[in-house]
C-alpha cells in the first residue's frame, strides 16, 4: 500500500477493538445507530480536532465568525483484513481542502493553476469591470438626474392635467350657462372658449415634447452604460454556467464495481434535475470515493457535528447525524450500488402487536388513539397506517384524514366519515378552533416553568423532512408550554401549539432559540431511543353536525 494511503488511514490498535464484531452490512447512511467501531474512530478523531486551524466557536471569545463542521469516519479493511478508519469533513476546513489526516475531496477545485481558479480569475476581472462601470461618476450622476427629472416631469404632467381638467369643466359649465341664458354675442363667447381649449392642448403638447426630449437625451447617455453593464452580466452568467457544468463533469464518483458517474449524471433524473450547491462536498461521498480508489473495503460510516450550532439548523456538538438526503442520497445510491447495506427503517412495517384504539365513533367521525410507530397515512412503500387500518375497521364509510401525527408521535387523531364533516373539521383546524395538548419528555432539565415559543419555520429543501428556522421566509409558529415534572435529568412538559407547522413541537423543543432540549427519542433533532416521547393527549373540537363540544383525553404510556 502506498505511503499516501498510509497517511490518510488510521489503523485500530488491536486492544481497542478486541471483542467487537464486524458489521454484517454497511451502514444505512440516512438512519443509523453508530457501530462501536465508528464510535471509537469518532472519539479518536475528536481528540485531534482542537489542533485544527479552524474557528469552531467552542469558546465564548470565538463566537464571531464561528463555523461548526460535519465530520465523518469510515471504518475500512484492507486486502489483508487489517482494520482502520478514514476521516473527512464536509465542505472546506479553514478555507482549504489540504489537511494531512483527512481524505481529499472528490475533485479539488482549489488546486494551484486549476481550471476553476483560472476561470474564477476571469470572472473576478469581469466583476471588477462591472463594478467600475456601475460606480462611474458620469453614469451615477446621469442616472440620478434621469430619475429626478423623470419624477419631476411626471409630477408636472399630473399637475397640468389636473389644471386642464378643471379648465375643461369650467368651460362646460359656461356653455351650459350660455345655453340657458344667451349672451349678446354668443359667437365671440364660443370663440373665446375654443381659444382657451386650444391653448390648454398646446400647453400639454409643449410639456410632453420638451420633457421627453430632455429625458430621452439622458436615457441615451445612461443607456450606453447599461448596454455595457448588461453585456458584462451576460458574460459573467455564461462563464459561471460553463464553469459549473465543467465542475459537475469533474466530480466523478466511483462505486464498488469501479463504475464512475459524474455529478451531472447522478442528479439528472432527480427532482432537482441538476446538482444543488455543495453536492459532492459532504464527508461520506469523500470517504467512499477514497476507499474505492485505493482498494479498501468500507464496513461502516458515521458523521458527527463539531462546533457551534448554525442559527437555522439544529446541530449539537459531538452528536452523530445521518447523511443529508438532498445532496447525498442520489450520490450514495450510486456509490453503494451492489453493496449489502442495512435495511431502510423507514420502509419497515409497524411492529407486530401495535394496535389502533378507537376512542369514539359515530355516523360522522371517529377519534382514535394512534400508537407510536404507526404512520398516519400510507407511505410510498408502506401501506400499514391509521388510514389503512380504519379502512378495514369502518364498515360504513371511507376514512378521511383531517390531520396527522408524525409516525413516532402517539395520541389522538380525529377522522371524518363524510366530505362535509371533513371540510368542517379542517376549517376548524385552519381557524385554530381545535384545542390540542401534547405531553413530551425533554432530554434535559429546563429551569423555566412556563412560557411561549415563537419561531419562523420552513422546510429544508435539501434535507427533507427536516425543518429550518428562517427569519426571512419562514412561516410563523407559536407554542405555549408548561413544565409538569422534573426528574432524572429530564423534564416532562405540556405543549399547546397555536399553529400546526411540520415538526413544530420537535423544533421548538430542540432549537437553541426554543427550549434547547430535544424531545427524548427524537431521531431527527436529538438522539434516537425506543420511541419518540411525544404524545397528543388532549383534543377538543365542535362536532360538525350536533354542534356539541367534543373533548377527549388519553394518558401517555411513558
Amino acid at each position: 500500500m502506498g505511503s499516501s494511503v498510509a497517511d490518510k488511514i488510521t489503523w485500530f490498535r488491536e486492544a481497542d477493538i478486541v471483542g467487537i464484531e464486524l458489521p454484517e452490512r454497511f451502514t444505512f447512511p440516512f438512519y443509523y445507530n453508530p457501530h462501536p467501531l465508528t464510535q471509537i474512530a469518532a472519539a479518536q478523531l475528536q481528540q485531534s480536532l482542537p489542533g485544527v486551524d479552524h474557528n469552531f466557536g467552542l469558546t465564548a471569545d470565538t463566537q464571531a465568525g464561528a463555523i461548526g463542521k460535519m465530520f465523518g469516519v469510515l471504518v475500512v479493511a484492507d486486502a489483508a483484513g487489517r482494520l482502520g478508519y478514514l476521516s473527512a469533513f464536509s465542505g472546506k476546513l479553514g478555507g482549504t481542502n489540504a489537511h494531512d489526516r483527512f481524505v481529499p475531496p472528490v475533485f479539488d477545485m482549489l488546486t494551484e493553476n486549476s481550471f476553476f481558479l483560472q476561470e474564477q480569475e476571469v470572472i473576478s476581472a469581469v466583476n471588477t469591470r462591472l463594478e467600475e462601470i456601475e460606480n462611474d461618476e458620469q453614469y451615477t450622476r446621469s442616472r440620478a438626474e434621469l430619475e429626478r427629472l423623470t419624477a419631476q416631469w411626471e409630477q408636472e404632467m399630473a399637475d397640468l392635467k389636473k389644471e386642464l381638467k378643471h379648465n375643461k369643466d369650467a368651460r362646460r359649465l359656461r356653455r351650459e350657462e350660455l345655453a340657458g341664458n344667451p349672451c349678446d354675442n354668443p359667437e365671440q363667447e364660443e370663440a373665446t372658449l375654443a381659444k382657451q381649449s386650444h391653448y390648454d392642448r398646446h400647453r400639454l403638447r409643449e410639456l410632453k415634447t420638451t420633457g421627453k426630449e430632455v429625458i430621452e437625451a439622458l436615457q441615451a447617455t445612461v443607456g450606453q452604460y447599461e448596454v455595457r453593464i448588461e453585456a458584462l452580466k451576460n458574460e459573467r452568467r455564461e462563464r459561471s454556467a460553463a464553469l459549473q457544468a465543467q465542475l459537475f463533469e469533474q466530480y466523478s464518483f466511483l462505486n464498488q464495481a469501479g463504475v464512475q458517474k459524474s455529478l451531472q449524471d447522478v442528479f439528472s433524473k432527480t427532482a432537482f434535475g441538476r446538482p444543488p450547491s455543495g453536492a459532492g462536498e459532504c464527508a461520506t461521498p469523500k470517504l467512499l470515493q477514497y476507499a474505492f480508489a485505493h482498494g479498501l473495503t468500507p464496513l461502516a460510516m458515521a458523521e458527527f457535528w463539531w462546533g457551534a450550532s448554525p442559527a437555522s439548523e439544529i446541530r449539537r456538538h459531538r452528536q452523530f447525524y445521518p447523511a443529508c438526503a438532498g445532496k447525498c442520497k442520489p450520490i450514495l445510491a450510486h456509490m453503494l450500488e451492489g453493496m449489502p447495506v442495512d435495511e431502510n427503517p423507514f420502509l419497515q412495517p409497524a411492529e407486530d402487536g401495535i394496535t389502533l384504539q378507537i376512542v369514539y365513533e359515530d355516523a360522522y367521525l371517529a377519534v382514535v388513539n394512534k400508537p407510536s410507530g404507526l404512520r398516519s397515512v400510507p407511505g410510498v412503500d408502506i401501506f400499514d397506517s391509521v388510514y389503512s387500518r380504519l379502512s378495514s375497521l369502518l364498515t360504513d364509510a371511507e376514512p378521511l384524514m383531517v390531520h396527522r401525527l408524525d409516525m413516532g408521535t402517539s395520541g389522538l387523531l380525529v377522522v371524518a366519515k363524510t366530505a362535509e364533516v371533513h371540510k368542517h373539521l379542517q376549517q376548524q383546524f385552519l381557524d385554530r378552533k381545535v384545542s390540542k395538548r401534547y405531553t413530551a419528555l425533554l432530554s434535559k432539565v429546563i429551569a423555566e416553568t412556563e412560557g411561549e415559543i415563537r419561531l419562523p419555520l420552513r422546510p429544508d429543501p435539501f434535507n427533507r423532512p427536516m425543518q429550518l428556522v428562517c427569519f426571512e421566509t419562514g412561516k410563523k409558529s407559536s407554542t405555549r408550554w408548561r413544565v409538569v415534572e422534573r426528574t432524572n435529568g429530564t423534564t416532562r412538559i405540556h405543549f399547546w401549539p397555536h399553529t400546526g407547522r411540520t415538526h413544530q413541537l420537535r423544533m421548538h423543543a430542540a432549537h437553541e432559540l426554543g427550549l434547547n432540549a430535544p424531545i427524548v427519542g427524537d431521531d431527527l433533532y436529538g438522539t434516537a431511543d425506543k420511541r419518540l416521547y411525544l404524545h397528543a393527549g388532549e383534543l377538543s373540537f365542535m362536532h360538525p353536525v350536533t354542534r356539541e363540544i367534543m373533548r377527549f383525553e388519553v394518558a401517555e404510556d411513558f
